[in-house]
């Protein structure tokens, strides 16, 4: 049956292309961040942005995020490719619009990592990663790092409140699914239930 306007199923379409745009932004964000880094930043040398809180320190990560599974990067590149292909996937499907962001968030940090590791030396699928951003104690990242730990962050949030990618809330009727009742079915009821009986529905007296 086709959707009403205003349905959440006439709303699949623009929370699918959310998740696409978002995605998108940021990519062109962290390349556009990391080709400013290696033109602005020389290999290994930290500049301080703001005291020892926030530092820029150019290097190029062979492992996962926040320099996590160094020296595997032919794995990696093949898990966070099956990983993205999994969210556009989960994309087509979801109704949400605060998952619509994580996932945009995750997918955009996914593919823009993977970009560095098919299109970066030493090789194809090998690539290495430019990170450049560094906090106290903490690893150095890139702007792709920071759509992936956001992502996480707000899908666990949404898992832990219950929400679902499709619209619906853990514990709550579902009536998103329900097919809306339209003012001349409401017409139609009210009809029968005042209707008057006919001579052949009464019961004549002494039958």
């Amino acid at each position: 049956m086709q959707a009403e306007a205003g349905t959440p199923l006439s709303r699949r379409p623009r929370r699918t292309l959310l998740v696409l745009g978002i995605a998108a932004v940021w990519i062109v964000l962290d390349q556009v961040t990391k080709l400013w880094a290696e033109r602005a930043l020389t290999l290994g040398e930290p500049v301080q942005v703001v005291g020892d809180l926030l530092r820029l320190h150019l290097i190029y990560n062979s492992g996962a995020a926040f320099s996590l599974g160094t020296g595997s990067t032919g794995v990696l590149t093949v898990v966070a490719s099956i990983i993205s292909v999994l969210i556009v996937w989960q994309a087509l499907k979801v109704r949400s619009l605060p998952w619509a962001i994580a996932l945009g968030l995750l997918l955009g940090g996914a593919v823009g990592n993977l970009v560095d590791r098919f299109f970066r030396a030493p090789a194809p699928g090998l690539g290495h990663v430019v990170d450049f951003l560094r906090l106290p104690n903490f690893p150095i990242f890139n702007v792709a790092d920071i759509g992936v730990t956001t992502a996480a962050c707000l899908i666990a949030l949404l898992a832990l409140r219950g929400f679902h990618p499709d619209g619906t809330r853990e514990g709550k009727s579902d009536e998103a699914y329900e097919s809306p009742r339209t003012q001349a079915d409401d017409d139609d009821t009210t009809h029968d239930a005042a209707a008057p009986h006919t001579s052949a529905d009464r019961t004549e007296p002494g039958r």
